[in-house]
Order: C-alpha cells, then structure tokens, then sequence
C-alpha cells in the first residue's frame, strides 16, 4: 500500500476514506466507514477486520484513540500493520507497526489522519496534509481528490501508483461517493474523470433515492 486519508467534515458531518497505491484494488478492502459511526483505513500488510472490526467498536461508542488500543490485541501481527481512525465526533488516532516498509508513518490534523507506507518520505504526507488543510471550504469528497493529487504529486508510491479511491458517506447507510479506480496508469487522473462523471450523471440520482426519513424517495420521471 501507499498513502491514505480519513476525514470527517466539521460543517456536514460527512465521513470520508480515500487512498492511492501501486497495488490493483485499493478500495477493496482498505475502506470502511459508516454515516454518524467513523471510518477508517486499513493497509500497509492488510488486515480487513481490523477495519470491520473496528467500526463495530465505534457503534458502541469507543473513541477513536481506544479502538486502536482494542484492536491491537486481536492482531498476532500488528506490527506490519497500519491502521487510521476517525470518529463521529472528529476525533482520530493512527498506528504504524515498527516492521512496514519505509518510509512510513502518519500526521493527524484536525479531524483527519493520513498515513502511509513505501513512500519517498514524509513530504508525501505533509503535502496530502497541506492540501486537506487549505481546502476545508470544499465538498469532502473534492478535499479528498486534491490531498491524493497533493501526494502523488510529491512521488506517493515508490513504485508509483495503479489504482485510487474515495469513500464518502452522508447521513445514509449507503455511501454518497465511491468512487474507485482499480487499474490505470494514470489512477488519479482518472480518478478525476470519474468525479466528474458521478457529480454530473450519478449524485443526482443518489440525492432522490429513498433514505430512512423518506422510504419512497423523490420523485423521479426518468428512473435508473
């Protein structure tokens, strides 16, 4: 694995995870999350209940910093893990074993943690976190797509990167954006494309699909 975000936005309550990698598949297994729960991301040797597992202990009302202490003894091999946190309430913790690959390591900021492994250096993350920093103005989902382009920007990957994500969720236990691009040489390009696509074709459509308030949703003349 590479570099990944977990976010939470102040002003909507959203949650968001978002990765790059050099790996096919990054939103596979790396992502979790769930609207008013947390999200958090799962790499570096990947172990995706620490992730499922971890969103049970968020339901319960664990914060953050204690999830990670709970989850660590469920894991032999903790120690080529690493694991990000974000909970409904901003709050976000980070784990890097002492054997993932270098450089790796994490920077929390305020109501996101980025984390990565395999990297040219800690200016990839200082760069994703510059980005998430300066752009707290924006829809999560494009605060997520600049801090990836941020970071590839400052060579991500050692090997470079194939596939990208970005996992956002609302108020539904559905998500509002997944946006996923498994294999491109080119994925956050690409991812970029996709964005663009979703925003103007398929987020009308999610924002008149039935939610819990309204099971029968808005109306639509023109269906999927």
């Amino acid at each position: 694995m590479t570099f990944s975000i977990v976010a939470r936005c102040a002003r909507t309550g959203q949650l968001g995870v978002a990765a790059a990698t050099a790996m096919p598949a990054v939103g596979k297994l790396l992502t979790h999350a769930a609207a008013g729960v947390g999200a958090l991301a799962t790499q570096a040797r990947i172990n995706p209940y620490l992730g499922i597992d971890g969103l049970d202990l968020l339901r319960e009302g664990v914060d953050a910093r204690e999830v990670i202490e709970r989850l660590k003894p469920t894991d032999p091999c903790m120690s080529q893990r690493q694991l990000a946190v974000v909970d409904n309430q901003g709050q976000v913790a980070c784990w890097t074993g002492d054997q993932c690959l270098p450089w790796s390591g994490s920077i929390s900021g305020d109501g996101f943690c980025v984390q990565g492994n395999r990297l040219t250096g800690r200016d990839v993350l200082e760069a994703v976190v510059d980005a998430l920093n300066c752009t707290r103005f924006l829809p999560l989902v494009e605060r997520l797509m600049e801090a990836l382009a941020a970071g590839d920007s400052l060579g991500g990957d050692r090997h470079g990167e194939s596939s990208a994500t970005i996992y956002v969720v609302d108020r539904e236990e559905y998500p509002l954006w997944d946006i996923r691009v498994d294999h491109h040489p080119e994925p956050l390009t690409e991812l970029r494309r996709l964005h663009a696509v979703f925003e103007r074709q398929v987020l009308p459509e999610m924002l008149r699909m039935p939610t819990r308030a309204n099971p029968a949703g808005a109306a639509d003349e023109d269906p999927i």
